[in-house]
């Protein structure tokens, strides 16, 4: 399917040393000035060191590497990158290389993800974990995306972790009726969404989502729309960041 969207006028300004092409809602950084917004994002985020992780940008798409004390904080540079204006996609290479204070077995990190999990009121008892050389794998099923997002969430910032591989299963009970309608209002209503520029197909409680949006942020606000209607078991999200 071929998705149109309107023709914006074209103009360029400038911001310091850096061209800014501006077309309408959209806008379009230069490589260099999309590279300092990104290392003066990571700079600014609390929760890494954005001095330790190594950036460069090539039209929209950005590339970061490095090496970091913890899975969390691998996790929280790639999405501080992608809520800097331009970014259109993040290639990470971001290596985990745990502190010996920070080391655990597998044993320990199965053991403390399954008492976070237990004792998470959003995380249903079908969830299920493994561990495996540091990584962590979710397994099982949930009723809604968001129980599914909630363990992901529990697990992640736990000392000894490597990394997460969320195979959780959405296996709603409620039925998908009008799907399709419940999401296109809901985008409609969310001030963070253009639904102008989104469009919304459904077959049989799966979800897809086509369009463009301005923004990581926009995009994954679409998404979370659409996992919120009831009976929504797959969303495949298409929209493009441009």
């Amino acid at each position: 399917m071929r998705v149109l969207a309107p023709h914006y006028g074209h103009k360029m300004v400038l911001r310091g040393d850096a061209k800014v092409h501006k077309i309408g809602r959209l806008l379009t950084k230069s490589d260099a000035q999309l590279k300092s917004d990104v290392e003066e994002e990571l700079r600014w985020e609390p929760s890494i060191h954005g001095e330790q992780i190594g950036v460069s940008a090539r039209i929209g798409v950005v590339e970061l590497n490095g090496h970091v004390g913890s899975y969390y904080e691998k996790w929280a540079a790639e999405r501080a990158a992608l809520r800097v204006a331009g970014v259109k996609a993040v290639a990470s290479e971001i290596k985990v290389d745990l502190y010996a204070s920070t080391t655990r077995t597998d044993e320990d990190i199965a053991r403390a993800a399954k008492n976070h999990l237990e004792w998470n009121y959003y995380v249903p008892d079908t969830v299920k974990v493994q561990v495996t050389d540091g990584w962590v794998t979710l397994m099982g099923t949930a009723e809604w995306q968001y129980e599914r997002e909630e363990a992901e969430r529990e697990v992640r910032p736990l000392i000894g972790v490597k990394g997460v591989l969320n195979e959780i299963t959405v296996t709603p009970t409620a039925s998908a009726i009008d799907v399709k309608a419940n999401i296109e209002n809901a985008l409609k209503r969310n001030a963070e969404t253009d639904a102008a520029h989104i469009s919304v197909e459904t077959s049989d409680g799966q979800v897809t989502l086509q369009g463009t949006v301005s923004s990581w942020a926009e995009r994954a606000e679409a998404e979370r729309a659409a996992w919120s209607a009831p009976g929504v078991k797959k969303v495949e999200d298409q929209i493009t960041v441009i």
